[in-house]
């Protein structure tokens, strides 16, 4: 089981990475949406907002989020790790029900090409 700083060091490089990208990725990122990463096994929430392919003011909470966010993410500590590492494929992961995300439609279908 991957630890909160763990898992927020992989939240800032995910980040970094939206904020780095070649242009169709950041064009699909550039979203103003609220976001949260509720990691089951740690019971804890990362929430903040996308805005033009970054990731700000990330803050942490025990348990789910308060507040429902417009795009919302569930999965384990050390799936979130794998993934940003580039170890663990989305689609398979979301397909396996490994990964959870929940969005409107429209932002879905404009987030596929960050998955």
């Amino acid at each position: 089981m991957a630890t909160t700083q763990q898992c927020r060091t992989a939240l800032e490089r995910l980040a970094g990475n939206l904020a780095d990208a070649d242009d169709d990725v950041r064009s699909a990122a550039a979203l103003e949406r609220s976001v949260s990463c509720h990691l089951t096994d740690l019971d804890t929430t990362f929430t903040g907002r996308l805005v033009h392919g970054r990731i700000e003011d990330m803050t942490t909470v025990h348990g789910p989020p308060s507040e429902r966010a417009q795009i919302r993410l569930a999965m384990t500590s050390d799936d979130l790790v794998s993934l940003v590492d580039g170890r663990l494929n989305f689609a398979r992961a979301w397909a396996r029900g490994r990964v959870r995300l929940e969005a409107g439609l429209r932002d879905l279908l404009r987030l596929r090409s960050l998955l």
